[in-house]
């Protein structure tokens, strides 16, 4: 976990991601991406020089109208002393059985990140921390230009006017395999997930593309990174250093 706090903490100075006395509230879905972030955060607390505070809020999509046993996930944040929120929600029943979304995977991420909003809000939070991690990032920035026709991605730091909340990525520059070997050697309590097409996406397919052209050409992925950064893409370039007066 050493390695990946303190990429982490390179992105959280780098994107100016906190300041004093922030109250965050950390996206928990029960994956390997949002417990090492969970884990990583309730430890940078206790040393990082601005102090901030972490609570854990999850939404149960309760696909298939199975409610999602969290009771591992509940001891994890107990032993960090973290607290923990649980929300139960019709996400898989509007998404698969309701609505029959031919594209489940937008419409749901809409409505779940709507529902962490507020979940943040209630929770007196004014920060909202989610586990996108570096392989994330590339994936939707190819996923944008292959399927949208356009060039952008998802945004480091994020402020939203209407809910006075900040979204925050502090694993931007963490790559998945490193966050994987953490989450095993942790034995982290990873809650699988029931949704009807996980494993079967438009982004697992551009993850493995992206592995095959890997083949061709060695680090595709850290090159893509350092175009977005050097372009500046949504908020990716280095934050202007303001002269002094």
């Amino acid at each position: 976990m050493q390695k990946l706090e303190g990429l982490m903490r390179a992105a959280l100075d780098k994107y100016e991601m906190l300041s004093p006395n922030d109250r965050i509230a950390v996206g928990v879905s029960g994956g390997k991406d949002s417990l090492v972030l969970l884990c990583a955060l309730a430890h940078l607390r206790e040393y990082h020089p601005i102090p901030f505070t972490v609570t854990a809020i999850t939404i149960d999509p309760c696909f298939e109208g199975i409610q999602t046993d969290y009771t591992g996930i509940e001891a994890l944040c107990a032993s960090l002393k973290v607290p923990f929120l649980v929300r139960r929600s019709r996400l898989g029943t509007i998404v698969f059985e309701e609505r029959k979304e031919p594209n489940p995977c937008s419409l749901c991420a809409r409505m779940r990140r709507g529902i962490l909003h507020n979940m943040a809000k209630e929770a007196g939070c004014n920060k909202l921390a989610l586990g996108h991690h570096f392989d994330d990032a590339v994936q939707t920035f190819m996923m944008n230009l292959f399927y949208g026709g356009k060039i952008g991605c998802f945004a480091p730091k994020t402020y939203l006017s209407r809910k006075d909340l900040t979204m925050i990525r502090p694993m931007l520059f963490c790559p998945e395999q490193d966050i994987a070997r953490a989450a095993k050697r942790l034995s982290l309590p990873v809650a699988k997930s029931r949704c009807p097409v996980d494993g079967n996406t438009c982004r697992a397919q551009t993850a493995a593309l992206l592995a095959d052209l890997e083949k061709q050409f060695p680090d595709l992925r850290a090159k893509i990174m350092g175009a977005m950064q050097r372009a500046g893409i949504d908020g990716w370039g280095i934050p202007p250093v303001l002269p002094r007066s």
